[in-house]
């Protein structure tokens, strides 16, 4: 196991490395903006291992930025000799920052196709990655949290532990009767069919690990998340709902919703000791 044999060469940096990078849309055409990149110290060493992968998705509208996950992520590193997955942070939404509910759509490109395909292309071809998708998760946070228990729980295949911090409940849950027109060509089925509910009714998906984040003070959110992990755990999934008890719906929600989650995830994607909690402190 990784977290278990690896050793910290000397020199190893402290901190993990962020920066930008451009993935082709080789299959979808969807016009994403650049996606960050999250290279933890393991990876920086001079002869780095094979690492887990993490694809993260932020908010809308919002940036595909690497710094809060990379933030995170540097504190559990520090407590896990330098251990940390690789991260992608995939655009979603495009230069002008529509809800695309992670869907394909004729309005607004092929999205899911972009999620599923083209950007696990790049990561194979140009990422130290382990190949193993148990060690593959997907995350979001508000409208990229949609997304990742709706893709994460069409792909299991593909990825395997799923987190969502503050996720919307449905694509394009803030204005549903534009969604419907821009997203699904008017069709109400088609709508209901890519809601999370409607995707996990009757799944089975036993070997899934899904991790659900919400503020208490942020009542919407927190109701949404308690709704979506009941369903994903009856739909078998391994499911935590972490109740944070202030963060509201901002920078605080993502951040503390992400060290909750990384704590379970770590010991399930090989990078600290399994049964028990991940440090990051």
């Amino acid at each position: 196991a990784l977290w278990s044999r690896w050793r910290p060469p000397a020199g190893m940096p402290q901190t993990g490395e962020q920066g930008t990078v451009e993935i082709p849309a080789t299959a979808s055409g969807f016009h994403a903006r650049s996606a960050g990149i999250y290279l933890p110290p393991a990876a920086r060493t001079s002869d780095p291992p094979p690492l887990p992968v993490v694809v993260m998705l932020m908010g809308q509208p919002g940036n595909p930025d690497p710094a809060p996950i990379g933030k995170v992520l540097d504190a559990y590193a520090q407590h896990n000799r330098g251990l940390a997955p690789i991260v992608v942070v995939a655009d979603q939404l495009g230069p002008a920052m529509p809800d695309t509910g992670c869907v394909d759509s004729a309005h607004y490109g092929k999205v899911y196709t972009y999620l599923t395909e083209d950007v696990p292309a790049f990561i194979r071809s140009h990422l130290n990655v382990i190949r193993d998708h148990r060690f593959w998760a997907i995350a979001g946070y508000s409208n990229g949290g949609q997304c990742a228990i709706s893709i994460g729980s069409k792909r299991p295949d593909l990825f395997r532990s799923i987190i969502d911090v503050s996720g919307e409940e449905f694509p394009g849950s803030s204005n549903p009767a534009m969604a419907l027109h821009d997203l699904f060509a008017n069709s109400q089925s088609s709508y209901d069919a890519a809601k999370p509910l409607a995707i996990l009714a009757g799944k089975q998906l036993s070997t899934t690990p899904a991790v659900f984040t919400a503020c208490v003070d942020d009542p919407h959110y927190y109701s949404v998340a308690r709704r979506v992990s009941t369903a994903a755990k009856a739909a078998g999934m391994n499911v935590t709902l972490a109740a944070l008890p202030t963060g509201g719906h901002g920078v605080r929600a993502l951040l503390d919703g992400l060290h909750a989650a990384f704590a379970v995830i770590y010991p399930v994607i090989d990078l600290s000791r399994p049964g028990e909690p991940a440090r990051d402190g």
